[in-house]
């Protein structure tokens, strides 16, 4: 068993790293831990335009300058998964179990954000790094010059879109809705860049060899399945949230499998916290911050019985 801490905030992401500082600046010993590397999905945006004091930043940067600067505060622990939380003392202690160690604490702040969704495709899991991609930003260089597809409809989607068009690729959208869910503004920018969109259509199949050649589509309208000719395959079509621990230590869900909060982050249970994407709603970084910022702030209050 390794040192009491006050607050351990499971997940490293914009909610995660805000939490920490602001966990420590309030006077609690805090600890983040982080199975991956720190910025979580925020670090595959090609592009943020709406992060304040940021005109345009990659999600990768940005989640780089919040980890230099949150690293001043707070200790962050990456690429240690945690595994299992057991709470005693009527929950006002808890270990929090790692592939690495076990640590006690008198609060939890889960941020253990969102997993790219599966589409279901015949295919997806078979071709998953040989042509198909959840990731523009990791994997678009190695379709420069090639014809590649995405699938979705949401803001993440354009971005990709605009993204892999700008680095050299030929794309194609495909949405299986008559109309984009993205932002007006990106709307916009995909119809001034040209890229063509596949509308009432889905994925049924995607079909190669040892990498991606073709895919299969079914429009929803007419019924008709058309086999196009494409490279690269980048799923874009939501997320879903990782809840396991969560539901191991009764967390109250929604019927989406989020973490149910009130406005100060607090949960059902007594010292457990949630913010960022793991809560549902509006999933931006600014709002993750301000999650994780409030997060931790409650965290104190209850500690201090205020």
């Amino acid at each position: 068993m390794n040192k009491d801490y006050d607050l351990v905030v499971i997940g490293a992401g914009p909610a995660g790293m805000t939490a920490g500082m602001y966990g420590v600046r309030s006077g609690l010993e805090t600890l983040v831990v982080e199975k991956g590397i720190s910025g979580g999905l925020s670090n595959e945006a090609p592009e943020i335009e709406n992060y304040p004091g940021f005109k345009k930043v990659s999600g990768m940067e940005l989640g780089e300058r919040m980890k230099e600067h949150v690293s001043e505060y707070v200790e962050i622990k990456e690429l240690e998964k945690v595994e299992r939380i057991i709470l005693n003392d009527n929950g006002k202690r808890a270990e929090v179990f790692t592939e690495k160690g076990s640590y006690a604490t008198k609060s939890v702040l889960m941020s253990t954000g969102t997993r790219h969704r599966k589409s279901g495709a015949k295919g997806e899991d078979g071709f998953l790094g040989r042509g198909v991609s959840y990731c523009a930003t990791c994997d678009g260089f190695f379709f420069k010059g090639k014809s590649v597809i995405v699938v979705g409809g949401g803001d993440s989607a354009v971005r990709e879109a605009l993204h892999l068009q700008k680095i050299g690729c030929g794309v194609t959208v495909i949405h299986r809705r008559d109309k984009l869910r993205a932002e007006p503004y990106l709307q916009r920018k995909l119809e001034e860049a040209g890229v063509s969109i596949i509308w009432d259509s889905e994925v049924k199949a995607i079909k190669g060899d040892d990498m991606v050649r073709s895919v299969v589509t079914y429009n929803k309208k007419t019924e008709v399945e058309t086999e196009l000719t494409v490279n690269g395959v980048f799923m874009s079509i939501g997320e879903e949230p990782n809840n396991e621990l969560a539901a191991q230590i009764g967390v109250a869900l929604d019927k989406n499998g989020y973490i149910i909060t009130d406005k100060s982050q607090r949960t059902n249970i007594e010292r457990v916290y949630a913010a960022g994407d793991i809560t549902g709603g509006i999933r931006q970084v600014v709002v993750a911050c301000a999650e994780g910022a409030t997060a931790a702030l409650s965290a104190y209050d209850d500690l201090q019985g205020i």
